[in-house]
């Protein structure tokens, strides 16, 4: 079929509502959840942990990091892997993927060698779980080698390759801190497995709606073909959001894990926004800022603000506004009156501006 021809201003708009950052605001968190296919995990902190600020971004002060846990660890709703929360109706499509990891020699032959390491930590849950990592003894035969931090952290790949395989699952959090259990025990039984060809074209089409236009790499063949105005090669577009409902769009401060602006090329290419997360630059080298959150303003990303949550001094302290385009005095006031509420959400007295 001849693709869509979009100019950009469009496309943009596709991108912001598919990631419920329009002025429709979403009610509910699980509905979060399945529309935008998961929320990743990352433990920075520097104002609230990615998941929750990815969460209230989307829900505003409604939403309590609590629901979080309770979906997780109560009702089950939700299930953590691989460093992302996805809702559980998704297992099915990713059980497959479960069963033929690992892909690689490496993890394939470290496994096989610690196979009696392995049977130990099933029984160990199956008997007493659900476990802390400290919680089980480390019977490697052959220590995991790494030159990183995995370096000999024998107990912490087996339950993480455990968890990748599908035999175990993260039962739940104390503190930061994961607990581990028998996947029978946190998985739904009876969940029945897609084949995974079928899943992953099924894992494709869902993200290219969370994401309403995308490369190609990114989402393979779901959608419809598309070309974009000012940009090269081929996109995929939701035909779905091809609807011609006008847009409304909104202010909002982003995670800077926000699938909006997680693609840097994309945020280049479709909003002119150049951004990098700073948090591993040297101090002195650093543009925005730490952990600087960037600004969308209706279907424009405008700047970046360089933003850290001081539970110390009870203040949520803003370093720097970082304007890409001069704010005009309704822009201003907008941010400003979503760093208030970010500061509100966050139980911090006051948002300290520069």
């Amino acid at each position: 079929m001849a693709p869509h021809r979009l100019d950009r201003a469009t496309a943009r708009r596709l991108a912001v509502r598919a990631q419920l950052l329009d002025a429709r605001r979403p009610t509910d968190l699980l509905a979060v959840v399945d529309r935008l296919t998961f929320l990743q995990i990352d433990p920075t902190a520097a104002v609230a942990p990615n998941a929750d600020l990815v969460a209230w971004t989307r829900l505003g002060a409604a939403y309590r990091p609590a629901q979080l846990t309770r979906a997780l660890e109560d009702e089950r709703a939700l299930f953590e892997h691989r460093a992302m929360i996805r809702p559980m109706t998704d297992l099915r499509l990713h059980l497959a993927d479960m069963a033929a990891w690992p892909p690689e020699p490496r993890r394939r032959d470290w496994l096989a060698a610690n196979d009696t390491f392995r049977r130990y930590v099933l029984d160990r849950l199956r008997d007493a779980g659900p476990l802390l990592s400290r919680d089980v003894e480390d019977r490697s035969v052959v220590p995991w080698p790494s030159t990183g931090w995995t370096n000999n952290r024998n107990v912490t790949q087996m339950l993480e390759f455990l968890a990748a395989r599908g035999e175990i699952a993260i039962a739940g959090r104390i503190g930061r801190q994961r607990t581990w259990d028998l996947a029978e025990r946190v998985y739904p039984a009876g969940t029945p497995t897609v084949p995974a060809e079928e899943a992953r074209r099924a894992r494709d089409e869902r993200l290219l709606r969370s994401l309403g236009v995308a490369r190609p790499l990114v989402v393979g063949e779901a959608g419809e073909p598309a070309e974009i105005e000012g940009t090269s090669g081929p996109w995929r577009v939701d035909p779905a959001a091809l609807d011609g409902a006008p847009f409304a769009g909104r202010t909002a401060l982003l995670s800077p894990f926000d699938r909006l602006v997680h693609d840097r090329k994309r945020a280049l290419e479709l909003f002119d926004f150049d951004y990098r997360l700073e948090m591993y630059v040297p101090k002195a080298q650093r543009r925005w800022g730490y952990f600087a959150l960037p600004v969308l303003h209706h279907d424009r990303l405008v700047g970046k603000v360089d933003v850290t949550a001081d539970r110390k001094g009870k203040v949520l302290r803003v370093d720097a506004i970082h304007q890409d385009v001069p704010f005009t005095p309704e822009l201003t006031a907008a941010v400003h009156a979503e760093l208030a509420a970010l500061a509100s959400w966050l139980d911090l007295p006051e948002s300290r501006l520069p």
